[in-house]
């Protein structure tokens, strides 16, 4: 029966059933014992058997059991990834590494996007990714709080987070958000800028709390003033609003924009108000988007790596899959691009 692979109905229709080891068996003229060894990867099989056996399972379409799989080896090869947006340039790039890692090594994935950060919400993903039969999770949350505590999730699967909170009792990866928002500020401070304003991103996001704190801190360590943080939401119509207040100071001649879409609605406020980019004011970004280089002028910003944020939290996702303790704080570092969107103060 192993070529057919079909059944037939009451009503005279044939229905293609689920293709079984016994029918591979059949096809390659082998024991199922051989064809469990094959779908198993085993090594003691011949290869020109493994071959026959494997031509069998491809003619015929079969699919290996994953659960019974799972049952004798104790894994599933699943990673779930639970994520707050799919829009965001960080998570995007951060969850392409992640996949690609976990395609090298044999795990699919499962990805369950939820539509706030809320304590239930998470852990209701969480319970959600247990239905699905995971080793273990993955949270991209990178630009939000989960409401103003630590995360608690339910015990059992190992996790690692992508964020830049240290507070979570899980494995943390992240890049180094207050290295970058540092070299930023130094970078216009060097140039000879008496003090450098700042449009943060939303309060509720980590990332923005971190760059608002090295922000402050480099500030203060070179005795500079710290004008008030100018609140953003990450888009380049806050940074175009905020650049429009920012514009009408004749004090202001340095900014730095917590990320490079603010930066860019900053540069075209700016221009409209007359003053020049570098000339009269110097501005950095933050991310290094692929575009970046084509703002004009081209931005000067702060690179992340996300794709090594990514490998770096799939390989510590590994480590406690298999049963080794990850290290519990990983940051990537980060690094300035220097373009023309500084200058020394005229």
């Amino acid at each position: 029966m192993g070529e057919g692979a079909s059944t037939t109905t009451g009503e005279g229709r044939t229905r293609r059933r689920e293709v079984s080891m016994a029918d591979v068996a059949e096809a390659a003229g082998v024991s199922g014992q051989t064809v469990s060894r094959v779908a198993n990867d085993r090594s003691n099989v011949d290869p020109d058997t493994r071959a026959r056996v494997l031509e069998a399972m491809n003619r015929l379409g079969y699919r290996p059991n994953s659960a019974a799989r799972a049952l004798r080896s104790g894994r599933f090869h699943s990673i779930g990834v639970i994520m707050f947006s799919l829009s965001s340039y960080g998570n995007t790039r951060t969850l392409d590494a992640v996949a690609s890692v976990a395609a090298a090594e044999g795990y699919s994935l499962t990805l369950i996007t939820v539509a706030s950060a809320t304590q239930s919400d998470v852990s209701g993903a969480f319970v959600r990714l247990r239905e699905h039969a995971v080793d273990g999770v993955v949270i991209l949350i990178e630009t939000h709080r989960i409401d103003e505590s630590e995360l608690a999730l339910p015990s059992g699967l190992p996790v690692v987070v992508v964020d830049s909170n240290a507070a979570y009792a899980y494995p943390i990866v992240d890049n180094d958000q207050a290295q970058g928002a540092r070299l930023a500020t130094e970078h216009l401070l060097d140039l000879g800028h008496e003090t450098v304003w700042h449009v943060s991103g939303p309060r509720e996001s980590y990332a923005a709390e971190r760059r608002i704190v090295a922000w402050r801190d480099a500030l203060e360590a070179r005795g500079a003033r710290v004008p008030e943080v100018a609140v953003g939401d990450w888009t380049a119509e806050s940074g175009h609003r905020i650049g429009a207040w920012l514009a009408a100071d004749a004090e202001v001649t340095a900014v730095f924009a917590a990320n490079d879409q603010m930066a860019l609605g900053v540069i075209r406020a700016l221009h409209e108000a007359g003053r020049a980019v570098p000339a009269d004011v110097s501005v950095v970004g933050f991310d290094d988007m692929p575009e970046s280089g084509n703002y004009w002028p081209p931005l000067t910003t702060v690179r992340q790596h996300f794709a090594r944020v990514g490998e770096a939290a799939i390989r510590a996702l590994l480590s406690e899959i298999d049963g080794e303790r990850a290290q519990q704080l990983t940051l990537v570092p980060t690094e300035l691009v220097l373009r023309e969107s500084t200058a020394a103060r005229g």
